[in-house]
C-alpha cells in the first residue's frame, strides 16, 4: 500500500519532490486509506476538519445548502483528485461553509490535518499548493453561481446534459430529475418542465432513471 501511496502522492501533489524525506515518509505512513459509501456525510460544518482527501475510485459532490433545504451543487472531486476545502482550518481567511458527499462507493485516502499542519508549517511549496488549489476551487464555485444569477434554467440543464454527456462518453444518461436539479441549483418542477420542453423538441427522450440525448446539435445550439 505504501508503494501506491507514494506513485499517487507524486503524482498528485506537484510539491512532492520539494518536502523533506521525513516530511514524505510522514504523509505515507500516517495517511490512511477509507471507503464510503455513496450518501454519507464526509463533510461539513458541524464536523472536525478531517484533512486532504485524495480521491482514488468514484466522485465526491460538493455542495451548498440554502436556508430553505435547497441544494446546489458548487463541483465535484474526481479520481485522481484531491480535496482540500475538508481541511479548511488549516486555511487562514477562508471561511466556507460546504457539505462533502459521495455520488458513488468512493475509495480515498486522507491525510489527517495533524499530518498536514506541522508540514504545512515548515514547507512553504505544500501551503502554496493548499491556496492554490483552494483558489482553483472558488473560480469553479463562481462559475456555478454565475450559472445561477445570469442563466435561464433552460440553459443550465442544457449545459448539464451536454457536460454529464461529454463526461459518460454516451447519450443515454442514467439520471434523475432530482439529481439535475441539485446540480443547477433550481426546483425539480422547474426542471421537470424543461426537461418536457426537450421532448417536444426532439432533444431528448426521456424514461424511468434515464435521459437519452437523441439530437445533440439542437442541444448545443442551446449552450
Amino acid at each position: 500500500m505504501n508503494n501506491l501511496k507514494k506513485t499517487l502522492f507524486a503524482g498528485a501533489f506537484p510539491f512532492w519532490n520539494k518536502l523533506t524525506d521525513d516530511e514524505r515518509d510522514r504523509l505515507i505512513n500516517e495517511s490512511i486509506e477509507v471507503v464510503y459509501n455513496k450518501g454519507d456525510s464526509i463533510h461539513h460544518s458541524d464536523m472536525e476538519c478531517k484533512g486532504i482527501i485524495v480521491v482514488l475510485l468514484g466522485r465526491l459532490r460538493i455542495y451548498m445548502l440554502s436556508e430553505e433545504g435547497r441544494e446546489v451543487t458548487l463541483f465535484y472531486i474526481y479520481a485522481g483528485d484531491s480535496c482540500v476545502l475538508s481541511a479548511s482550518c488549516l486555511l487562514e481567511t477562508i471561511e466556507f461553509e460546504i457539505i462533502i458527499e459521495p455520488v458513488d462507493d468512493v475509495r480515498s485516502i486522507i491525510i489527517p490535518t495533524a499530518v498536514v499542519h506541522p508540514i504545512m508549517e515548515n514547507n512553504l511549496h505544500m501551503e502554496l499548493y493548499m491556496y492554490k488549489k483552494a483558489t482553483e476551487r472558488f473560480s469553479d464555485v463562481m462559475w456555478t453561481i454565475q450559472q445561477i444569477l445570469f442563466m435561464g434554467a433552460d440553459k443550465r440543464v442544457a449545459i448539464f446534459l451536454w457536460d454529464e454527456m461529454l463526461r459518460q462518453k454516451q447519450q443515454v444518461l442514467k439520471i434523475t430529475h432530482d439529481e439535475i436539479a441539485k446540480n443547477i441549483g433550481s426546483a425539480r418542477e422547474v426542471v421537470t418542465k424543461i426537461l418536457k420542453y426537450f421532448v417536444r423538441d426532439g432533444i431528448i427522450i426521456m424514461s424511468r432513471g434515464k435521459i437519452e440525448i437523441v439530437n445533440k446539435t439542437k442541444l448545443q445550439k442551446l449552450l
